[in-house]
Order: C-alpha cells, then sequence, then structure tokens
C-alpha cells in the first residue's frame, strides 16, 4: 500500500513522462547500491512456486507476469526490475541509431479509464548504449527480452536492414528478441504487419538469427512478432500465417490500439496508442483467435489490460502462456506482482489445475 498512500500521489501530480524518468531513475540508483536489489526483493519479490513456473524455449521463467517493453525503453533499471517479482521483462523498444522520439507533451494519464495514451515514437538512446548498459546489469536472474524497431527515418523497404541491426549488436544480451511492427507512433510501421513487407521482413530476421548463432556458436535464441490490436480478422489471419511460416518462435498480443471506444476522460483527444483497462477484452480476443489459428502450437504472451488476477487468467485459459503489465503498474504499484501471482494460484486451485500449463487455452 506504500505505493498507492505515498508514491503515486505525487507521481500523477507531476507531469507523466517526468513521472516516468524519476521512477526509473530511482530504480536504476537503488539498484546499483550496495544492498539495493536485496531491499527491492524483501520488499515487493514474489515467492517461488512450482504451479506457475514453465520452461518455454528453453528459458525458465519462474512465473507468468512480465514487464512489456516501453517502461524501461534503454535497459537502465534491469537489475531493479528484476528484483520486483516479474517472472521476465521487456526492454526497449530500441533502434540501431538513438532518436529523440515525438515532440513533448507526448504521454498522458486517463485516471478514469485507467488507460495511457503514448505517442512517444520510440525515443531511445540505440543499440550502442543499450548494449553497455545490459552488460552493466551483470547476470540476470529472471530472462530479459529485447523488443527492436526501426529508426524512424527508415524507409521501409529498408527496414530489414535496422532490425537486423539490432539483432546483431544485441544478439549477446537478450535471452529472445521481439519484432515490434505494431507501434502507431513511427509513420507507416504497422503497413510491415502485412504481405511481403511482413514476409520480407521476417525472413531476414531470421537469416540474421542464424548468422548470429553461427558466430556466436550458440544454440539460438527466440524471436516473438508484437502485433496490433486493430487488425482485422483478415488482416490477423494472413499475419499469423506468415509469422507461422517464417518459423517465428511466438506472438505478443497486443500492442497499443488506435480506438477510443468507451472512453470518459478529456484526454481521448490525444493522439497515440492507448494503453490499460479499455484493451482488456480486445486483447483476450485476440489471443483466443491466435490461439485457435496455430492450433495451439505457438506461444502467446498475452498483453493489454492486465489489472487482476482474473484479468491475467482469462489472457491464459484463452491460450496465452505467459502475460505482461505496463498500465496497471503505473496505476497499481509494484504490490501488483504479488497479488497477480497470489491470485493466479488460487484461481488455478479454484479450477482444479494442479500447474498452469493446464490452464492454457483451457477455454478453446
Amino acid at each position: 500500500m506504500l505505493y498507492k498512500k505515498l508514491g503515486k500521489p505525487i507521481l500523477f501530480r507531476m507531469d507523466p513522462e517526468k513521472a516516468h524518468h524519476l521512477t526509473l531513475n530511482g530504480l536504476q540508483a537503488v539498484g546499483a547500491f550496495p544492498g539495493g536489489k536485496q531491499l527491492i526483493q524483501s520488499m515487493y519479490g514474489v515467492p517461488y512456486s512450482s504451479v506457475l513456473s514453465q520452461t518455454l524455449w528453453d528459458i525458465t521463467f519462474t512465473n507468468p507476469i512480465g514487464l512489456a517493453a516501453g517502461l524501461d525503453k534503454n535497459a537502465k533499471a534491469v537489475k531493479a526490475f528484476s528484483r520486483l517479482g516479474f517472472g521476465f521483462m521487456e526492454v526497449g523498444t530500441i533502434t540501431p541509431k538513438p532518436q529523440e522520439g515525438n515532440e513533448l507533451p507526448r504521454l498522458f494519464r486517463l485516471p478514469e479509464d485507467e488507460a495511457l495514451i503514448n505517442r512517444m515514437g520510440f525515443n531511445n538512446v540505440g543499440i550502442e548504449e543499450m548494449a553497455d548498459n545490459l552488460r552493466k546489469a551483470g547476470r540476470r536472474v529472471i530472462p530479459v527480452a529485447v523488443n527492436i524497431g526501426k529508426n524512424k527515418l527508415t524507409p521501409n523497404e529498408h527496414a530489414e536492414d535496422d532490425y537486423r541491426s539490432c539483432i546483431r549488436r544485441l544478439f549477446e544480451w537478450g535471452d529472445f528478441f521481439v519484432v515490434n511492427i505494431s507501434s502507431p507512433n513511427t509513420p507507416d510501421l504497422r503497413n510491415l504487419q502485412h504481405g511481403n513487407d511482413l514476409n520480407r521482413l521476417l525472413h531476414a530476421v531470421r537469416d540474421e538469427m542464424g548468422l548470429q548463432k553461427d558466430k556466436h556458436n550458440h544454440p539460438g535464441k527466440p524471436v516473438l512478432v508484437k502485433i496490433a490490436p486493430d487488425l482485422t480478422d483478415a488482416e490477423l489471419e494472413l499475419t499469423v500465417r506468415s509469422i507461422m511460416d517464417n518459423g517465428i518462435s511466438g506472438i505478443i498480443a497486443t500492442n497499443t490500439t488506435l480506438s477510443r471506444a468507451g472512453l470518459n476522460h478529456p484526454n481521448q483527444v490525444q493522439a497515440g496508442g492507448l494503453s490499460g483497462r479499455p484493451l482488456t477484452k480486445r486483447s483476450t480476443e485476440i489471443i483466443r483467435t491466435i490461439y485457435r489459428l496455430t492450433e495451439g502450437k505457438l506461444p502467446i504472451i498475452g498483453s493489454g489490460g492486465i489489472f487482476t488476477a482474473q484479468d491475467a487468467y482469462d489472457k491464459i485459459r484463452a491460450g496465452a502462456s505467459l502475460v505482461e503489465v505496463y498500465s496497471a503498474l503505473i496505476y497499481e504499484g509494484p504490490e501488483l506482482l504479488g497479488t497477480l501471482n497470489k491470485g493466479l494460484k488460487a484461481l488455478l486451485e479454484r479450477d482444479g489445475f494442479t500447474h498452469i500449463s493446464e490452464a492454457i487455452g483451457a477455454d478453446q
């Protein structure tokens, strides 16, 4: 309750992006301070449970709750986030060259809707500095995924060069990689979700992964694709088919939405991608469709509007093996992670499941 009583009232009186940087810098400082990681873990760490632990892609996830991309764009606070109780985390989205992103202001709260709108535009320090940050983070206690994208000025016909560069430079630092082609805040990026553009990009990504696998004498690392919630049923089917045909390891469903349906807060007029509670139902529907289209053979990470254990459980029963949070962490604080894990265990027990894997796709 410390966050809701003390931290949140202060942070929510600040500009959202300034509050974001203050929090991130604070976590970075505590994580780097002697004994800081242990302090964070003692306050918020989640007890291990064999019921929630899974192995996917030869990677162990001690619990299914991950941190979505966008919060730690530059991998500055990996040490701290790793001790908050997450089962895994994403860093990024990172692009080959540093870029400032879109003009300020570009992050907006919608408290009445338990939502956020952002039009950040892949602001990040570039692959060289991220590689250095990940090196400094040292030994991992949870898997870290690197979410990769293209620079704003790179035309789509050369997008694969940017994704190759990200993989080439960061291969040794990521446990798995996420190809972001679904942010609404980089012009024309979402066009890469379709047709020949998608096939060309995924072929290049797989090829580069093969090259790095040989170079580093490594068995290989998983590649997932993050998709938008705004795809039509026909578009989703074609996108999933291309992902499967290109040997991609999994799908993250979903990114932020351009929809503004059902919103009440005045900030609904702001341009950008909407995240949080309004995505809960749509992202679960997308997960259910992907699970059906892939016959449950392709692992799914569910993301979008997870505020309660029931929200997470619904996505797991729809077909997600893992789930991610972002907006709920802003509204609920780090206590959320313990609440979600404890609640999931109770829901599994209620329904007679002895392990989380038994619940994946149970509603299909």
